[in-house]
């Protein structure tokens, strides 16, 4: 399989980028600044996969042919959204990257024929409405951080996340082709060492925490199975991170199973 990783410099991509390879994969890392190439193709040392480096900014994908011409250029089968302004350039970039070059990167994904899988990755607190699996304190610590902490960041990437869920649910109706919209949504990052042991799938713990490496370890299992999608909440537990990983895929385990798609699927697509 190939896989291209959008924002291939970012913490989690650099974790990811040597496990996709350790399966035989092929990577190919885009990258906004050509001095991180070499650090990133040192990953590929040793690595059972091909791993090559496409120096291309985000920030310049203003609409999904833009995106299109990254797919072309690479070919690949699974795509992996690890990227984002990372809070540089103000509000304007931080819409222009997280929300709209998101967004014309599932579009363009969704519909190319090679691709079959997209994983996004965004964050735990996501979401438009209070589950019933989340405590109100925990629910309370979300609706800080979205309104007065980040409060640009979790809109672009609620609106991301919203778009690419009703495009899976739109394509689902339209398309016959097996395809994998995957939300992988971490609480508070962290960079201590992985522990491999998590929360997955539906968890209450909104201040919950989650290593950059324990993330990575999460998408590189998700993306080598055939029977995951949807969004897929992560934090730190006690589970073993394959245990955690299996019971999502045989229990269709889904964070969005209380947010009403069909308005998504309206509100993108009238």
């Amino acid at each position: 399989m190939h896989v291209l990783l959008l924002g291939g410099h970012g913490k989690v991509a650099l974790y990811l980028t040597p496990l996709l390879l350790n399966r035989s994969w092929s990577v190919t890392s885009i990258v906004r600044n050509p001095d991180h190439e070499s650090e990133i193709l040192d990953l590929g040392k040793g690595r059972k996969g091909k791993l090559s480096v496409l120096i291309s900014s985000l920030e310049s994908v203003k609409s999904a042919t833009d995106a299109k011409k990254i797919l072309d250029a690479t070919k690949p089968d699974y795509v992996v959204w690890s990227a984002g302004a990372g809070g540089k350039g103000g509000p304007a970039r931080t819409i222009a990257i997280d929300q709209e070059a998101a967004k014309h990167f599932i579009e363009a994904s969704f519909a190319y024929p090679s691709v079959s899988k997209f994983l996004m990755v965004s964050w735990l607190g996501s979401r438009r409405k209070q589950p019933s699996w989340m405590t109100d304190d925990a629910w309370a610590s979300v609706m800080v951080a979205k309104n007065e902490i980040l409060p640009t960041y979790a809109a672009a990437k609620l609106e991301a996340d919203e778009y690419m869920t009703a495009l899976a649910a739109k394509r689902k109706q339209e398309d016959p082709r097996p395809f994998q919209a995957i939300d992988l949504r971490p609480g508070g990052l962290k960079d201590d060492p992985a522990t491999r042991k998590v929360e997955l799938g539906i968890t209450g713990q909104a201040k919950g925490t989650v290593t950059r490496e324990d993330v990575a370890i999460v998408a590189d299992q998700l993306l080598a199975r055939a029977d995951v999608e949807g969004w897929i909440d992560l934090v730190n537990g006690n589970v073993d991170v394959e245990e955690a990983v299996e019971k999502v895929a045989a229990e269709k385990i889904d964070a969005a199973a209380e947010e009403d798609v069909d308005e998504m699927v309206k509100r993108f697509f009238p």
